[in-house]
């Protein structure tokens, strides 16, 4: 939710913050209105409920036809103030409802669409496949050779984007998983197995519930969703809570299943694992200052750039544009591991600042110092979250290292994970 001191003094910002969104910007008028509106009648409100004492007073000292028409008066008083109390809530709510629908203010993405991102740089070597003698197999293709990849199997029991991870797969994935957990925890991130169900006013303060809300799973018999990362279980973890940020940022490593519908996504990404209806992934979350959190994405960027590292993959980062951000992103950068077989990047990492727009709605505070030595007092906390492993990965992993003989080479920081092996050899035998 948007600071409501902010739409009252600066309107402009988030009208142009919308435009660069390709939201609605009579949104921010609307919400203006409703604000005048609620303000007013609370006014009147309380100017009625003065008069309404000071009349109590004056009725019982009062006696005959004075007394009557004072008790006629503090009668239509009363109705007028239950009018005005009725105006104002209808106001508020209005309100709720329309800061609900105005997006987070955008700092320092560039304007545009899908297409419009800036690419910030290039890291890593591109293979040259042709020069080594070998046209490059896909993900599934090398997978289905390591009896790693399961997705016929996956279809039988699940349906479509539904796969199963068998030996090697699953020690790759818990390696990758464990290394990035291992990652967080040396950075000082607090590591948590997360639920992967969650209330509705959950998923709707961390923003999951607005324009994308058709691509999650809800279980309706126990009007409960299933959640697509666990930003959102750790967004929700302190809601309600004044935290201690003296020390700096409170971080947290979520390891968790995830679950997305894919709603709008047909005929994208079908084949192998690439965009699936089920995945694991550890995200980092952290909660800081408000004045921190600009520095703080930053550091988020590194340690996903360092794992990357580890997997000695080849990616790009990009600045994503205004119209590609979710709802409850200021900026978010993307780090993309080159995809050989496709020629093109494919997405592994995010990371997004989100300001102060989760936490203001799921009301996450922290104690500061008063102003000129007063008594200390509450403000609303910054939320970022970003991706530091998950199973796609394995997609790029699989192509980057693959050999000419079908087999494919361990990154030397996943070996530890995978008791030094070395090298993944093809399942020959039926």
């Amino acid at each position: 939710m948007i600071d409501l001191k902010m739409l009252r003094s600066d309107p402009d910002t988030i009208r142009a913050s919308q435009e660069a969104r390709g939201d609605d910007p009579a949104l921010v008028d609307a919400a203006l209105d409703a604000e005048a509106r609620r303000r007013s009648a609370l006014t009147e409100f309380e100017q009625l409920r003065a008069e309404q004492k000071s009349l109590g007073k004056e009725v019982a000292r009062a006696q005959g036809d004075e007394k009557q028409a004072l008790l006629a008066r503090t009668k239509q008083i009363a109705a007028d103030v239950k009018g005005l109390q009725a105006e104002a809530d209808a106001a508020e709510a209005q309100l709720k409802e329309l800061l609900y629908k105005i997006s987070n203010v955008i700092e320092g993405a560039p304007p545009g669409g899908e297409d419009d991102y800036v690419v910030l740089r290039h890291e890593g070597t591109i293979r040259d496949f042709a020069a080594e003698g070998f046209a490059p197999q896909d993900h599934l293709a090398i997978g289905e050779g390591l009896r790693a990849i399961d997705t016929e199997r996956g279809a039988k029991v699940s349906g479509a984007r539904f796969y199963y991870l068998t030996g090697i797969g699953a020690r790759l994935e818990l390696a990758l998983l464990n290394a990035a957990v291992d990652q967080a925890t040396r950075a000082g991130f607090t590591p948590v197995i997360t639920p992967t169900l969650v209330r509705p006013e959950i998923m709707q303060g961390t923003g999951f519930l607005g324009a994308h809300a058709d691509e999650i799973y809800r279980l309706e018999a126990d009007d409960l969703y299933l959640v697509g990362t666990s930003e959102v279980a750790l967004a929700g973890y302190h809601s309600g809570e004044i935290l201690d940020l003296s020390d700096g940022p409170r971080r947290y490593a979520g390891w968790s299943a995830c679950y997305r519908r894919e709603a709008g996504s047909y005929g994208k990404d079908t084949r192998g694992i690439i965009r699936v209806h089920q995945f694991h992934k550890v995200e980092m979350f952290s909660y800081c200052a408000p004045e921190d959190a600009a520095a703080e994405h930053q550091r988020l960027l590194a340690w996903e750039e360092e794992m990357l590292a580890k997997c000695e993959l080849p990616y790009r980062v990009i600045d994503t544009a205004a119209g590609d951000l979710g709802s409850s992103a200021a900026r978010k950068f993307d780090c993309e591991a080159w995809l050989p077989t496709q020629e093109r990047y494919l997405e592994l990492t995010s990371t997004s600042n989100c300001t102060t727009f989760q936490a203001r709605r799921l009301n996450v505070r922290e104690r500061v110092p008063g102003e000129n030595g007063e008594k200390s007092e509450t403000r609303t906390v910054a939320t970022l979250n970003g991706t530091l492993g998950t199973t796609r990965w394995i997609v790029a992993i699989l192509e980057n290292h693959q050999q000419a003989d079908g087999s494919v080479r361990v990154p030397e920081g996943l070996r530890p994970y995978l008791g030094g092996l070395e090298v993944l050899e093809p399942v020959t035998s039926a």
